[in-house]
């Protein structure tokens, strides 16, 4: 396993296995392309590890079947069956969640009960440690736009029982969550072939 070393240890109290596990808040924010690309392959190193994972897509439509969405069911499907890696359930949005049937298309305010909706459940999903990882994917923008309270967010993130480890995706992260998250990585765009006129390609961008 690669070792890192840390820069400063904190007079904490914690042992180095303690400091180890404490559960992470991890933000994937920025411009750039593969915020989420990076939140899915983390799901699938805690895959392997056996974790329950929990992902929970905010923005993206009904109708766009991503790849890892396919990917990751197929190994929640491999786990039912034989027991390798970890169980996976997929939340989307789009879909009016699976707990939930409701047509989003039918009333634009639905679009911001949905999300609060969906805040409403990982809440009570934390609460119960359903999950050891939960992928928040474009969770910025139920913050961005009102739907979900920042502050709420943060602080429920902060009294989390167990050893749950959230990320979440998506551009303009609040303030408030980059202060309070325990690991940030910005996506920042050099380049891109839609600069140039190209459009998504299969394989690439699903």
């Amino acid at each position: 396993m690669p070792q890192g070393q840390p820069a400063h240890i904190p007079d904490d109290g914690l042992t180095t296995r303690q400091r180890r596990n404490r559960p992470l808040t991890i933000v994937h924010t920025g411009p750039g392309k593969g915020k989420s690309t990076a939140a899915f392959g983390l799901a699938l190193r805690a895959w392997n590890q056996g974790w329950p994972i929990g992902v929970f897509q905010f923005v993206k439509s009904a109708k766009w079947r991503i790849g890892e969405e396919n990917a990751l069911k197929a190994l929640g499907e491999l786990h039912a069956a034989t027991g390798q890696g970890g169980p996976v359930a997929w939340h989307k949005m789009g879909e009016g969640w699976s707990w939930i049937q409701r047509d989003l298309h039918s009333d634009p305010e639905l679009q911001a009960d949905n999300a609060r909706a969906g805040w409403e459940r990982i809440k009570q999903d934390l609460a119960a440690e359903t999950y050891r990882l939960y992928v928040l994917d474009e969770f910025t923008y139920p913050m961005k736009w009102g739907w979900v309270d920042v502050d709420e967010v943060v602080k429920t993130l902060a009294e989390r029982p167990g050893t749950q480890h959230v990320v979440i995706t998506g551009r303009d992260a609040a303030p408030e969550l980059l202060a309070a998250a325990d690991l940030v990585t910005e996506m920042t765009k050099v380049k891109h072939p839609m600069d140039a006129g190209q459009k998504g390609q299969k394989g690439i961008e699903w």
